[in-house]
């Protein structure tokens, strides 16, 4: 009996599936999207080709190899430098010294971030400084690009400009230039070409920090009231633990947005460069 069960076991599947079983291999062709089998060895890729970058220093054979040399120099050092001059010499000391300050009249600690003040005064910069950078490109990079005029040309064409644009800013109050033309030993400017660069770029900062810190003394002055106001209130009342700037710090989010404060800000600071 033991045998015969086994031997159903066996033959019954094999009844059943038969039919499924292939017959041979020419009955059933490869389908057409398959590929031929091969035996070869494929080759093998090529290894990744790293350039190999090679600075050579050597002597100069010539003065203009010497000359050269120099300006690749001076032109690193202005790039480095870059950022210094994008922060002192535009209107983005103003704005980012103003942004910082009505942060600081609001007793707001960490909104919004420091990047987030940088970003704006970047772009307001960019937006303020826009017809100055098109006339420097008008006349002093693509001239350069088109090979019309030579790099010392090209650096004074790109002079002018900012050399305007900050002495606009101070043409109500030219005390720091004549401070600084004091202090070099030079004479009186009658024009702005008797002031150097040299002496027109310090007179420009001091003039930015002088006006920026103007404007935050006025942004302070409302918001002063209110936290006075708050304290006496809180002194009255006895809360004298309370932080008088916990319970402030929403009345003056709502006096500001009240009056559109970045709107008005926006418009003045703008205004403040034309």
């Amino acid at each position: 009996m033991r045998r015969a069960g086994i031997f159903f076991r066996v033959l019954i599947p094999l009844f059943f599936f038969a039919p499924l079983l292939p017959l041979s291999a020419q009955n059933y062709p490869f389908p057409a999207v398959s590929t031929e089998g091969t035996m070869d060895i494929p080759t093998p890729q090529p290894d990744p080709v790293i350039p190999f970058i090679d600075l050579t220093v050597r002597n100069p054979e010539s003065g203009q190899e010497v000359a050269f040399s120099v300006q690749l120099l001076l032109l690193v050092t202005v790039l480095s430098l870059a950022p210094s001059i994008i922060i002192l010499m535009t209107s983005f000391l103003r704005i980012s010294i103003v942004l910082d300050f009505i942060k600081r009249a609001l007793s707001l600690q960490q909104v919004p971030p420091n990047q987030v003040i940088l970003g704006i005064s970047l772009f307001l910069t960019i937006f303020i400084m826009w017809p100055t950078f098109q006339t420097i490109y008008d006349s002093s990079f693509k001239p350069l690009a088109d090979g019309e005029i030579s790099a010392e040309a090209a650096y004074r064409e790109a002079e002018g400009p900012l050399r305007l644009f900050m002495y606009r800013q101070m043409q109500s109050n030219p005390g720091n230039i004549r401070l600084f033309m004091a202090m070099r030993g030079l004479d009186k400017p009658d024009t702005l070409a008797d002031v150097p660069t040299y002496v027109l770029i310090p007179a420009f900062i001091l003039n930015e920090l002088t006006v920026a810190f103007k404007i935050g003394i006025l942004l302070f002055i409302p918001f002063i009231v209110i936290d006075m106001v708050v304290a006496s209130a809180l002194m009255s009342m006895g809360m004298i633990m309370l932080p008088p700037v916990m319970i402030s710090m929403p009345f003056k989010l709502i006096l500001f947005i009240l009056v559109d404060g970045w709107g008005l800000l926006t418009d003045q600071l703008v205004r403040s460069f034309i």
